[in-house]
């Protein structure tokens, strides 16, 4: 058996539930580089996908990531350096010479190029603008302008172009040309010589049509498009709407300026969900991923909301101050105080969540608010009612008719409240031009259990006529 067989093997028969294992690979990687067997290992990382070549170049030391990449060609090198987390494509970036940095940069993508180029620090970009072309250093530029949070930051300017007066047969010599530099040439657009925008047209129109038709017969003259200051994510529910392989960039001259493919708006859509679950549970925007992400940069992501939400359950501990005399009286009160107050941020957590997410896929508008709060207060009397049932026998067995009679009264009224305070929030963070995702988890949470605790202890007062 030689040295190879183990890496092969492992690489097309894996593990079903761990996949491809870039740390177990690392290390006979390794292994065969201190043997100074790189034909073997060049063999073996050339039959990678990209993706997982990259996942190995993260795993191995420093040093021997630099020689296994060098081992690729360099549009290998060029699209592995994509699949990266960012820290490790700074990492790889400042230990390249500045002349292979050039060419490894001019190879990549331009939207690839240009997140490379803003993560590096002033000295290291000013050191590897001059190795660049004049028309890849204004590209570059151009490309890194654009705000972190906007459509320009994701798009690319590799993409196909056409004249409206070209045939059929010409413009699919002309996207022959242009193919090996392009994002994609599915989709072409149809620009004048300043530019401007004036239509789409697919590659299947174009190879399906008569050889002598013109480009301008073909193209799509209203095509769905986007701003290169708008929002990224405005791109990408473009995309997903319009089932779009990519979507035109005009700049406020109306100039098409790039685009952004389906992949990148695909990641733009992740990186908003996670971005919404990170709000959803109080947790601040991260500059890194979490695995990148110093202990300093989690602490500030969590410490605010926690410690805001601290001071808002001291009103709980007063409402239960306030209602001590009833408390005292009926001590078994107590046991169904944590499952009530429960019930109403579970109540309230589920339905911000439903509207948070209803909103931000636009399921639903802020013009629906009347009706759908029509609808979570029937369906959540009728929960009320159903949870009321389930906890009346424990009331009658811990405390008897009476505590039974107030925890069932009190089960329907918090967990109404719980549920229209979780729908509503969303909608009012909306309307003060907030993100809805900080409306769900542990604020609606925090709130219910205020709520739930002054609900029970006045339903009990009133009931047991203290």
């Amino acid at each position: 058996m030689t040295a190879q067989t183990p890496l092969v093997e492992f690489r097309f028969d894996p593990d079903p539930e761990s996949g491809f294992d870039a740390a177990f690979i690392a290390i006979e990687v390794t292994r065969l580089l201190r043997e100074g067997q790189m034909t073997v290992v060049g063999e073996f990382v050339d039959s990678l996908e990209l993706a997982d070549a990259a996942a190995l170049l993260e795993e191995l030391a420093e040093g021997d990531d630099l020689d296994v990449m060098r081992m690729l060609p360099l549009h290998d090198q060029a699209e592995i350096i994509g699949y990266l987390r960012p820290r490790a494509q700074v990492d790889l970036a400042t230990r390249i010479a500045r002349r292979d940095l050039a060419k490894l940069m001019t190879a990549m993508s331009h939207d690839e190029r240009a997140d490379l180029f803003k993560q590096l620090d002033e000295e290291a970009q000013d050191a590897i603008l001059p190795a660049l072309t004049k028309a890849e250093r204004e590209d570059l530029r151009r490309l890194a302008s654009y705000e972190e949070w906007t459509v320009g930051s994701v798009m690319t300017s590799d993409y196909a172009t056409l004249a409206p007066e070209l045939t059929a047969a010409q413009a699919i010599e002309a996207l022959r040309t242009q193919a090996l530099d392009a994002e994609t040439i599915y989709t072409a657009y149809i620009v004048d010589e300043a530019r401007n925008l004036l239509g789409v047209v697919s590659l299947k129109d174009i190879v399906t049509a008569r050889p002598r038709q013109r480009v301008a017969d073909l193209m799509d003259t209203e095509p769905v498009w986007v701003r290169a200051d708008d929002e990224q994510e405005d791109a990408a529910r473009l995309v997903s709407r319009y089932d779009l392989l990519a979507l035109p960039v005009l700049d406020n001259n109306d100039r098409l300026v790039g685009i952004v493919t389906a992949d990148d708006a695909m990641d733009v859509s992740e990186e908003e969900v996670t971005e919404d679950f990170h709000k959803g549970s109080t947790v601040g925007p991260l500059e890194t991923s979490v695995a990148e992400s110093t202990i300093m940069m989690l602490y500030k992501a969590r410490i605010v909301w926690l410690v805001l939400l601290v001071f808002g359950n001291i009103f709980s501990g007063a409402g239960i101050a306030y209602f001590e005399a009833t408390i005292a009286a009926h001590l078994s009160l107590l046991f169904f105080l944590p499952l009530l107050i429960a019930s109403g941020g579970n109540a309230g957590t589920q339905s911000a969540t439903l509207m948070v997410r209803a909103l931000a896929t636009g399921d639903v508008r802020p013009a629906d608010f009347g009706r759908l709060l029509g609808r979570e207060f029937i369906i959540a009397l009728a929960l009320g009612l159903t949870m009321a049932a389930a906890v009346s026998a424990i009331g009658i067995w811990r405390g008897g008719p009476e505590i039974a009679l107030v925890v069932a009264t009190a089960m329907i009224v918090i967990v109404l409240a719980g549920a229209i305070l979780g729908m509503c929030l969303p909608f009012v963070f909306n309307k003060l031009g907030r993100d809805p995702a900080a409306a769900a988890g542990p604020l609606v949470a925090s709130l219910a259990d205020v709520l739930g605790v002054l609900t029970y202890f006045t339903i009990a007062r009133a009931l047991l006529d203290l």
